[in-house]
């Protein structure tokens, strides 16, 4: 899905510093949650009639994965950079954002740099900058970036794609509210410039919700969640798409025997076709289904 009328809201912030609370739905929560949320809450303005729209992501780590095994410790300090965008697929020209994300104490900031599919790859592969840097705050942003290059030797790790719905506070606008469906990972092909395919990590009657808030969380949302019975999870897609490919692994190895296995066939760009192995386990979609858009 294209997500030309969304990525303009995105464009104009470079960083900020917030909480973000995650929870985990099904479509009964869900649908009677939206009955409040839109007495207090706007949908997303750049977002055509309110339908969601899509995110593109591709994750950076080391040969051994030390980013994303440090996050699943949860260490008072993590970071972890991106690569994001709102097409797909992406094409050498379309905006492209750059971003490092960190988590302080459970406060979490994140600072970015646009720049186009091309200039990004250019950047990452041999730290070739864009040649318009006129902007202050994109010179202090690369700075961050080429310390976190040089600390860490990166490759493309993770791709994580999926449709996104997001609500803004009438009363304040830095009360963002998030719904995520259609959660696609894979850690084949990496690059934006392919279409989204791989397995799917939440079941379709679920929605990812996260509250992304400087302040205190509203009192009617507290209310709704727990009159609907709603309750604050620990979930990161990054790390639930590697312990899925850890577990596969093992498996892989007859080191873990699942009482159950199923099979998802993915479609990649090319005309080969990929079978993916998906292990029922905790925090995993059960049935398994790999999707192509």
């Amino acid at each position: 899905m294209a997500g030309t009328p969304c990525r303009i809201a995105y464009m104009a912030i470079s960083t900020f510093m917030r909480k973000e609370i995650k929870f985990m739905l099904s479509m009964e929560q869900y649908e009677e949650l939206l009955k409040e949320i839109h007495k207090y809450m706007d949908p997303d303005k750049f977002c055509v009639g309110g339908k969601d729209y899509g995110i593109y992501n591709l994750y950076y780590d080391t040969p051994d994965d030390y980013l994303i095994r440090t996050s699943l410790e949860k260490p008072y300090y993590k970071e972890k950079i991106r690569l994001r965008s709102y097409y797909s697929p992406a094409g050498p020209d379309d905006k492209v954002f750059l971003e490092i994300k960190k988590k302080v104490g459970g406060i979490v900031t994140k600072r970015r740099v646009t720049m186009t599919l091309a200039e990004a790859d250019a950047y990452i592969r041999n730290r070739q900058k864009p040649t318009d840097l006129s902007k202050y705050l994109q010179k202090q942003i690369f700075s961050e970036l080429d310390v976190f290059l040089d600390n860490y030797h990166v490759a493309p790790k993770q791709y994580i794609s999926y449709q996104r719905s997001a609500f803004f506070g009438k009363d304040d606008p830095d009360f963002r509210l998030t719904f995520d469906r259609e959660i696609t990972e894979r850690r084949y092909d990496m690059s934006l410039g392919l279409p989204s395919y791989g397995a799917q990590i939440i079941a379709p009657n679920q929605r990812l919700m996260e509250v992304k808030i400087a302040g205190a969380m509203p009192l009617w949302l507290s209310q709704s969640l727990s009159e609907l019975k709603i309750y604050k999870i620990s979930f990161s897609k990054y790390g639930t798409a590697y312990k899925r490919f850890i577990r596969n692994k093992l498996y892989q190895e007859g080191a873990l025997h699942p009482p159950v296995l199923a099979q998802e066939e993915a479609q990649p760009a090319d005309p080969g076709r990929r079978i993916v192995h998906n292990i029922n386990t905790q925090n995993i979609y059960r049935p398994g289904i790999a999707t192509m858009r």
